[in-house]
């Protein structure tokens, strides 16, 4: 993590982040023409219909076998999101995120800057999130206790603007508030949810030092 932040971020760095993080924000998902195309899920597209509306996972199924076709539905979206991250991380978007994103995601989830384009993916793709905190894990990126922090954040509310949004028809006439206000309550209990996870944690890990500094008798 810290050989990331000491890398020097070009303006090829930038421009791949600023791509990216229009890619998965979903700021284009509604448009039309060519600006569709700097959208996530229409580069993703849908499956062909077999017959009225209905692909190849069928209508009705049940048990672990609509679970491998629903499984199966997610490979394309995987693939083209690890193809696009190796892109732009080629071009130093990661150094940038870890530049952009460590004064606003360090002090509010106590994680590091370069979860950035993860955490934007998050509002909307609960998929792509996960996969990618799971390769900065890897990467010793993110320690355990940072991402039991994420994913605290993350599992709560999970793709919280596109979910929201896609569920307003029978959410509305129940509520007393708009869009907007219900998706920013939202956002501010995963917050702080996952700061009450940082809190435990932190309460765990002192007791831990305390009990190995205790003199054996």
């Amino acid at each position: 993590m810290n050989m990331v932040n000491q890398n020097k971020v070009t303006w090829k760095g930038w421009l791949s982040l600023l791509g990216l993080i229009i890619l998965f924000s979903g700021v284009f998902k509604d448009s039309d023409g060519v600006l569709k195309a700097f959208d996530f899920a229409n580069l993703t597209g849908n499956f062909g219909e077999i017959y009225e509306g209905i692909n190849f996972v069928g209508k009705g199924g049940t048990g672990a076998k609509e679970g491998l076709l629903f499984t199966l539905t997610l490979i394309p979206t995987v693939c083209l999101a690890v193809g696009l991250i190796d892109v732009v991380e080629s071009m130093g978007a990661m150094d940038a995120a870890a530049k952009l994103f460590n004064p606003l995601l360090k002090p509010l989830l106590g994680i590091p800057g370069i979860a950035g384009i993860s955490f934007v993916a998050s509002f909307t793709s609960s998929d792509i999130g996960s996969f990618m905190t799971k390769e900065l894990v890897e990467d010793g990126h993110m320690t355990d206790d940072e991402r039991t922090i994420y994913v605290a954040y993350q599992y709560a509310g999970s793709a919280v603007v596109l979910n929201t949004i896609n569920t307003q028809a029978p959410l509305l006439p129940i509520s007393l508030l708009a869009i907007g206000p219900i998706i920013l309550i939202e956002i501010v209990c995963k917050i702080l949810g996952a700061n009450l996870v940082r809190l435990i944690i932190r309460i765990k890990n002192r007791k831990e030092r305390g009990v190995k500094h205790e003199p054996i008798s």
